[in-house]
């Protein structure tokens, strides 16, 4: 049986998945590419709004994202006419929340007034660091100088700017992050991502990392020393930690991903897109063919670019509890029991509780600040052991 409870609103995710250069970092579906035949994306984009509509035409936005990839790139006109046909589909919020990831090297005043006339109300720059030397390790195109220049013209344009910054960089030390996260906080924007640097594979940092040639990365001590900083340096400037990664002011939080970490409603489209669908009494994870030229004909065949797989309840369980606890308020433990079957075992949450990594009431479960640095472990000790 679908658990339909958080399903108040609907949000909509357009992955755009080119960049002007690829960040050794990154294992997001982003390419490098010259050449976009702009206009047969839109077709091809509001071809798949169409096709979604179809399907599940009783919805209420309440939010759209454009990720990337650097959908800061894309031609204000093509965002215009997505919104625009949005109204033409489903029911739209009369806040929604319509979002686009920049960087500060595709900053542009008259650009970024087109994207405020289109519909576009909440921006999010990926400063990632405040110090030259690091922004060349990092693989970033753009300068201090330029960094800053971009948050000044973002909150000319943008009544809600939020930036994303990168801690736990090769050679920093606590001394280093605490005057570089004071710089953005000085800034006093209502909304921060601040996430630690992590080695994926199958990135030219993974590929580095896995010969023994990236050095100078912080060892767990120092990163959680980072954390702590972040919250108590936040704190102090006003924003809260709403998320392990994500602090605001109030009323600021991103509630694109507030849709996410609560296991609400999300469409996705474009290559590589993931979303999460609930189709009368049955929910979905979708997910779209990678390859932005595969993708393009697949949808212009009308082959098909998403593919469903139907969730059970005990997976929505999970995935429940392991994106609900990111999040300062937690789980609501009726509804995770209603998914699971189960309540989570009282010898599990005592002995939590005991560690002061978690916050159990009559009601909800939420880690302490001490357990959403340790989160991993916490729902390790949570989950089923068949679920592990």
């Amino acid at each position: 049986m679908l658990d339909t409870s958080s399903f108040e609103s609907t949000g909509l995710y357009v992955h755009w998945p080119f960049c002007a250069a690829k960040c050794p970092y990154c294992d997001f579906n982003s390419y490098v590419s010259d050449q976009v035949d702009a206009f047969r994306w839109l077709r091809a984009y509001q071809s798949e709004l169409s096709r979604l509509a179809s399907e599940m035409p009783s919805r209420t936005l309440t939010s759209v994202f454009f990720g990337g990839g650097t959908p800061s790139l894309m031609d204000p006109e093509i965002i215009a006419e997505l919104l625009n046909q949005l109204a033409c589909h489903w029911k739209i919020a009369s806040d929604i929340e319509i979002t686009v990831e920049a960087n500060p090297s595709s900053v542009d005043n008259q650009k970024f007034q087109d994207f405020r006339a289109a519909g576009v109300n909440r921006l999010s720059l990926g400063v990632q660091a405040l110090n030259d030397k690091d922004l060349a390790r990092l693989g970033r195109q753009h300068t201090t100088a330029e960094s800053l220049e971009a948050i000044a013209i973002s909150r000319q344009c943008f009544d809600r700017v939020s930036i994303d910054v990168i801690y736990g960089r090769q050679h920093q030390t606590v001394t280093d992050w605490e005057q570089e996260l004071a710089s953005v906080l000085s800034f006093g924007l209502d909304h921060l991502s601040l996430y630690q640097l992590t080695i994926e594979p199958r990135t030219a940092f993974g590929d580095r990392f896995a010969a023994g040639k990236l050095n100078g990365l912080p060892d767990e001590q120092c990163a959680v020393d980072m954390m702590h900083l972040n919250y108590s340096a936040c704190d102090d400037a006003g924003l809260s930690a709403y998320e392990v990664s994500n602090f605001a002011r109030p009323s600021e939080q991103s509630r694109h991903n507030l849709t996410y970490w609560r296991c609400g409603d999300y469409l996705a489209i474009g290559p590589g897109a993931h979303g999460r669908v609930s189709i009368e009494d049955t929910r979905y994870a979708t997910e779209t063919v990678k390859l932005p030229e595969f993708w393009l004909r697949s949808v212009e065949t009308g082959v098909g670019a998403e593919a469903r797989r139907r969730l059970s309840t005990s997976e929505q369980a999970t995935e429940y509890l392991i994106m609900g606890l990111r999040l300062v308020e937690g789980i609501d433990r009726h509804r995770y029991e209603k998914l699971a079957g189960v309540p989570i075992a009282e010898s599990s949450i005592a002995a939590l509780q005991d560690l002061d990594l978690i916050e159990p009431s009559a009601d909800r479960l939420a880690t302490t600040r001490r357990g959403a640095m340790l989160l991993n472990a916490v729902i390790s000790e949570l989950l089923p052991t068949n679920s592990r």
